[in-house]
């Protein structure tokens, strides 16, 4: 249990440390993502930054299982 919880935790901090360091790129603000701004509502539908990370996940994926 104690090797789940180690684990678990340095996930979180590199999740965190990945986070700040991907505030840099323009992800989450590309062309083709819709953002509709209201009285006291924004929506807000990441459609492009989600297509580029998949294709991106996916490639990474085919490259490992040609390997």
């Amino acid at each position: 249990m104690s090797r789940a919880l180690i684990i678990a935790g340095i996930v979180l901090i590199l999740a965190g440390l990945l986070g700040n360091v991907l505030k840099t790129f323009p992800f989450g603000r590309l062309p083709g993502d819709i953002v509709i701004h209201k009285k006291n509502i924004t929506f807000y539908a990441p459609l492009m930054t989600s297509l580029f990370l998949s294709l991106a996940a996916s490639a990474v994926l085919w490259f490992l299982s040609k390997r």
